[in-house]
């Protein structure tokens, strides 16, 4: 995590959005692509990014239901099919945009007595 403060030069050099907040699906998925030489371990992505190891545990599996994520017990790489990991950056990206143009979506305002919940 940051302590609160980066270097003038890091900021000076930096685009307008890069110090925006991640999420921390966002930043397994990037931090897996930008080391897809390796596989890791949950308990050392979750060092590495200083998250809590069974969320992301639990954000990995979502992960490879989705095919962005491989996993052989217990290491987990990013996909090597490029193609869908740049058609799920593209939706991500769509999403933001839409969130951004029109705000964030809340389910739970939106759901009515009629509604199957869905599991």
């Amino acid at each position: 995590m940051s302590s609160g403060t980066i270097d003038i030069d890091e900021f000076e050099n930096a685009d307008d959005d890069e110090f925006e907040e991640q999420n921390d699906t966002e930043r397994i998925v990037l931090f897996l692509d930008e080391n897809d030489d390796r596989a890791w371990k949950a308990a050392t992505i979750a060092d590495q990014l200083e998250l809590d190891t069974d969320a992301v545990s639990a954000i990995l599996s979502r992960l490879k239901e989705r095919g962005l994520v491989r996993h052989k017990r217990p290491y987990w790489a990013i996909t090597d099919n490029e193609d869908r990991l740049r058609a799920a950056y593209r939706l991500h990206q769509h999403h933001q945009t839409a969130d951004e143009q029109y705000g964030e979506e809340h389910l739970e305002e939106l759901k009515t007595d009629e509604m199957e919940e869905v599991r």
